[in-house]
């Protein structure tokens, strides 16, 4: 596995190093001792799958909060997404900064979010299915979000925007959201 960091401290692009022969190919999507090697959570309670019917739709941003905040490991398993997640702990340096990464089954990379961020994506194929680790189940109570179009994140989606829930328009500017 290739650990490839990103722009945003604890963040990490997550790649395969496949080995095969004519028949195809086996490779680690997880492995405690490499990720522990790295300094990165082992432990994961839940598993969850999205899946996502149109091209261009949007998704997120969402976190948890409080003792239900989450490491997340992300995957796209059909599709290509534009995954995008936010730094949103406190006294970080890189508060309110965000990074996309391209998630594409075929190249079968992963993202590693750390605590304290918000996640979402757009799809840029129809039918797209995502695979989350998460290190702690979800909460309803300890949810929360960030505007997905807020002009100070400024996120250059790659396609113009579609579906977004009525939910994740309503969810508030990043200025309006409390450190975590």
């Amino acid at each position: 596995m290739i650990f490839r960091p990103l722009s945003l401290d604890g963040a990490f692009e997550v790649l395969l190093e496949p080995r095969g022969d004519a028949r195809g190919f086996f490779s680690r999507f997880y492995c405690d001792e490499e990720f522990a090697s790295h300094g990165l959570n082992t432990r994961w309670a839940q598993m969850n799958i999205s899946y996502t019917r149109g091209i261009g739709a949007l998704r997120g941003l969402h976190f948890q909060r409080g003792t239900a905040a989450e490491v997340k490991l992300v995957r796209c398993l059909r599709g290509r997404v534009y995954d995008v997640i936010v730094d949103l702990r406190e006294g970080s340096g890189s508060f309110g900064r965000q990074v996309g990464v391209e998630l594409d089954a075929e190249r079968r990379n992963s993202i590693y979010i750390p605590e304290g961020f918000a996640h979402g994506f757009q799809t840029l194929e129809d039918d797209v299915e995502l695979q989350y680790l998460h290190s702690r189940p979800y909460s309803p109570t300890q949810e929360g979000g960030v505007n997905l179009m807020d002009s100070h994140l400024a996120i250059d989606w790659p396609l113009p925007p579609a579906q977004i829930s009525e939910r994740d328009k309503n969810l508030p500017a990043l200025e309006e959201v409390s450190p975590l």
